[in-house]
């Protein structure tokens, strides 16, 4: 009895102690992790724009060229030329999909799509964050909606090819977009 008492308190000692650890390193680290996420964000903001910068000048580069406009909800990442980007999220086929949008100043032209963070299969709805596939979307025109077409090649202004082998990714991303752009463009128009 007394070894079984010594045991759990043995346990529960060291359980408060390894809690007490990992406490601590969360304390230290998450000011580092948040400065981390926001310069990511940062460089994707200023990547979707297609504006150069050098590492070491980004906060410069990010002041000088970006206006932050929040309306609502939502944080609007605007140029000189007014432009925009905004960041997007939502359910891919297997998980979420975070990224960010940009948008020409007619609100109706994709400049560039960027993807932060997805879950779908690797190799093939996975396929959705490579630049190759991502490229397809620039200059393409919500009109009134973008559309991913997967049994034949994307022809109207408003079609992207759909990734072989990945229709539900295909239409799971083409239904975040429609949804996100849309919400985004009215919000920002208000």
């Amino acid at each position: 009895m007394r070894d079984n008492l010594r045991m759990i308190f043995f346990v529960v000692i060291l359980g408060m102690l390894l809690s007490a650890v990992i406490f601590a390193v969360n304390s230290l680290t998450a000011p580092r992790i948040a400065k981390n996420d926001e310069s990511t964000m940062k460089r994707t903001i200023l990547e979707a724009h297609a504006i150069s910068y050098q590492e070491k000048d980004l906060e410069t580069a990010f002041n000088q060229n970006i206006d932050v406009v929040k309306k609502g909800e939502k944080t609007y990442y605007v140029t000189k030329n007014k432009d925009i980007a905004f960041e997007f999220n939502g359910s891919g086929l297997w998980g979420p999909i975070r990224g960010v949008i940009s948008l020409a100043s007619d609100l109706l032209t994709i400049k560039k799509i960027m993807i932060i963070h997805q879950e779908e299969t690797a190799g093939l709805g996975g396929r959705l964050a490579e630049r190759k596939y991502l490229s397809g979307f620039e200059n393409k025109k919500f009109m009134p909606t973008i559309e991913i077409v997967n049994r034949r090649r994307a022809e109207k202004d408003n079609e992207v090819d759909g990734i072989t082998g990945a229709t539900l990714t295909s239409k799971a991303f083409e239904r975040l977009i429609n949804a996100q752009v849309t919400s985004a463009v009215a919000a920002y128009r208000r």
